[in-house]
């Protein structure tokens, strides 16, 4: 019978066979099913595929309105999402999904009629899918095959002329952890440099540098003043608005005025012209204080 405290089983009993490592022909055909999977279908609300469709800094596709929708509903009160929603939707996704300017639009160019259309490379005309390496320049966000950038090496979009350079060819849906690690340390530079996936500014950052702006103005403007003061050999101001350093200025420029004036009034040359209230003898009288006096002599 078993298990009735009759018999004990062993490990070589109750383990039938080891779990055998996946071959190489295995592990691809799971790439291959993951491929044709996001390839076809929105990675964030998991329906097909619609346009427009954006792409994160990692080359995942997204339709857009799906994208709106989760930034609404983290933006709401309360915070986040529930917990088994985000879950659901991927953690990885919070931190790459943070605004718009996270996400690049992917200009796909469809071939076929109605709901049986595919991309394709409008360069070599070959279908952008599962068996296809592709990739998109940002910021104009334009698909084309990878292949075209090797054979046709160039710094502007075939399509639309906008320049780019290497580090913004994004691959999509990137499957080697080449391309991966690369795209990350992609994303490290961006916000080192304050800029998002779709090369705009991030939130915050131009507060920041306005604020350090404002510092270096004001210090532009004490060593404005500096100088000034040392040639008129005042003590230094405190004072760092410069309208109300210029008026300081004019009153300290004033008050010497009149301490000269005061200086200027007790000269003994300059009070010799003028007659002393308190009486003085005829040795001390001038010409404007003892008058003319007319001889006893003279002839009327």
């Amino acid at each position: 019978m078993g298990n009735d405290g009759g018999s004990i089983p062993t490990r070589r009993e109750l383990v039938k066979s080891s779990a055998a490592a996946l071959s190489t022909t295995q592990v691809k055909e799971i790439q291959t099913e993951q491929q044709e999977h996001y390839w076809s279908t929105c990675a964030l609300s998991h329906q097909r595929l619609s346009h427009p469709i954006v792409s994160d800094a990692l080359g995942t596709f997204y339709n857009k309105d799906a994208v709106l929708d989760y930034l609404l509903d983290v933006g709401k009160e309360g915070g986040e999402m529930e917990k088994g929603e985000l879950e659901k939707r991927g953690e990885a996704i919070k931190d790459r999904l943070r605004g718009l300017r996270d996400v690049v639009e992917v200009r796909l160019q469809t071939e076929g009629p109605g709901g049986n259309q595919g991309w394709v490379c409008p360069v070599t005309g070959k279908v952008l899918g599962p068996g296809t390496r592709a990739a998109y320049l940002v910021p104009c966000g334009h698909a084309f095959a990878e292949s075209v950038f090797k054979e046709m090496p160039g710094n502007v979009c075939l399509q639309c002329n906008e320049p780019y350079t290497v580090e913004n060819i994004i691959p999509i849906l990137p499957a080697s952890q080449t391309d991966k690690d690369r795209l990350e340390q992609r994303i490290a530079v961006l916000k080192s440099q304050g800029l998002t996936h779709s090369l705009k500014k991030a939130p915050g950052a131009g507060k920041k540098r306005k604020k350090t702006a404002t510092v270096e103005e004001a210090n532009v403007v004490d060593e404005t003043l500096k100088p000034t003061q040392a040639k008129s050999e005042k003590p230094e101001s405190n004072i760092k608005n410069a309208d109300t350093a210029s008026l300081t200025a004019k009153v300290l420029a004033e008050q010497e005025e009149r301490n000269k004036r005061r200086k200027l009034g007790t000269n003994e040359n300059v009070k010799s012209l003028f007659s002393n209230k308190n009486g003085m003898d005829e040795k001390h009288l001038d010409f404007m204080t003892r008058g003319f006096s007319i001889p006893a002599n003279a002839k009327r």
